[in-house]
């Protein structure tokens, strides 16, 4: 479980309930079942008709497995696999035994690829920067569809709004009138809440961490193509190491003994 995101998302819900009871006393004026009907359903529908909502879910399945599960790129394990398969290719080892028992399937491929003699190590480079870029690109795209989502619940929060404030003016009349404008534009400004709290609370922060994600998979591919190619050129254990432990922050850097046992 990714503890701080969650930490996160609490603080987020704290401060927006707190701001609202230091407001009022009196929570259930901020309750308003048709602003949320039309907020909501509005984000939806324009949602379908802008994008498949079945990538919409595919998306949200990817952030809760992110958020919930703790689901992030361990750099490090990646370098520390790449070292180990390079000193067993090294020894003899098979390139196909060795993608076999590999854990990543972008690592995988690129060693099935060799393992074919087809290309050369350059080439093979070249191709996987190629595909692990064209990820990166189509993730972020599909990032941004999240982000353009976010625009919808505030436009929906105002068209609630001018709904009210239609409602309230044909309704003004009587001696009462003027007593009933400041509750009743209470009740036209809460779908405009509504829309700013589901954006900004909900929907761009998770577009914000499919970017992230996004990022943290091209690194992790970036590693692995320039592992794949100082593997096939049967590189030093040491230089291998210490070139792929760039990628990492000093403290999380491998001991390349410690990682094919000679520690």
């Amino acid at each position: 479980m990714n503890i701080y995101s969650l930490i996160g998302f609490t603080l987020a819900t704290l401060v927006f309930f707190v701001g609202l009871r230091l407001a009022s006393e009196d929570l259930n004026i901020f309750l308003d079942y048709p602003s949320l009907f039309i907020v909501i359903g509005g984000t939806i529908a324009a949602t379908a008709i802008s994008f498949q909502l079945n990538r919409i879910l595919f998306l949200l399945k990817v952030f809760f497995e992110r958020v919930i599960q703790g689901k992030k790129f361990d750099y490090r394990q990646t370098v520390q696999e790449i070292i180990q398969i390079a000193e067993s290719y090294r020894k003899g080892e098979s390139l196909n035994q060795l993608a076999n028992n590999c854990s990543d399937p972008f690592l995988k491929e690129c060693l099935e690829l060799a393992a074919e003699g087809v290309v050369e190590a350059e080439e093979l480079q070249d191709t996987f920067l190629d595909r692990a870029e064209k990820t990166l690109y189509y993730h972020l795209e599909e990032a941004k569809k999240m982000k353009t989502i976010a625009k919808y619940p505030p436009a929906f929060g105002m068209m609630g709004t001018t709904i009210g404030m239609i409602v309230l003016l044909a309704n003004l009349g009587g001696e009462d009138a003027i007593k009933m404008i400041g509750p009743a534009m209470g009740v036209c400004l809460i779908t405009t809440l509504y829309g700013v709290a589901i954006a900004n609370l909900i929907i761009t922060p998770i577009g914000e961490n499919l970017s992230d994600n996004a990022k943290e998979i091209f690194l992790k591919n970036q590693i692995i193509v320039d592992g794949v190619g100082l593997l096939l050129n049967k590189t030093n254990p040491i230089l291998l190491s210490v070139k792929l432990n760039s990628y990492l922050e000093a403290k999380n850097r491998i001991d390349w003994k410690k990682a094919i046992g000679r520690a």
